[in-house]
């Protein structure tokens, strides 16, 4: 059995092939705290966990309507800044980003499951929740290098 904290460990070019642009960066709430002062969610080991949201630059991700925005978990001490972005004419600013040490662990959404109704119109569907180590410049990501033989 596959328990279901499992952390697959994958490529930054496997979950963005087409690269992602920064969109925006804030803390993820815990709801369970959420009358407190300080009710950021933590991780296993207590860093404060961040939500860090990119457009996927990949073409088949808008399709058919879906949204194009990516969330990625960061757990960091501090919020993590983007790296400097690009100006284009008209005074437009893209930021491409790149997460290093990624991790993704599947679960089942929900959401749009209506299990009262007859016959049972179910559109639960397997989801996935993308970590990162952290959010760096393009080409700066450690990439893998293969041992000599």
């Amino acid at each position: 059995m596959v328990p279901s904290s499992i952390k697959i460990p994958v490529p930054f070019d496997y979950v963005f092939p087409n690269g992602a642009l920064f969109l925006g960066v804030d803390k993820l709430v815990n709801f369970d705290k959420l009358r407190d002062a300080d009710n950021q969610a933590r991780d296993e080991h207590g860093v404060r966990l961040w939500v860090v949201k990119v457009m996927d630059q990949d073409p088949e991700a808008g399709k058919f309507g879906r949204s194009t925005e990516v969330k990625v978990k960061i757990a960091a001490p501090h919020q993590p800044i983007p790296p400097e972005g690009i100006g284009l004419p008209g005074g437009i600013i893209v930021t491409p980003v790149e997460f290093t040490d990624m991790t993704v662990t599947p679960y089942n959404d929900s959401t749009g499951c209506k299990g009262d109704r007859n016959p049972h119109k179910c559109r639960a569907r397997l989801a996935w929740s993308i970590r990162a180590g952290a959010m760096v410049a393009p080409g700066e990501s450690a990439r893998p290098t293969k041992a000599a033989a």
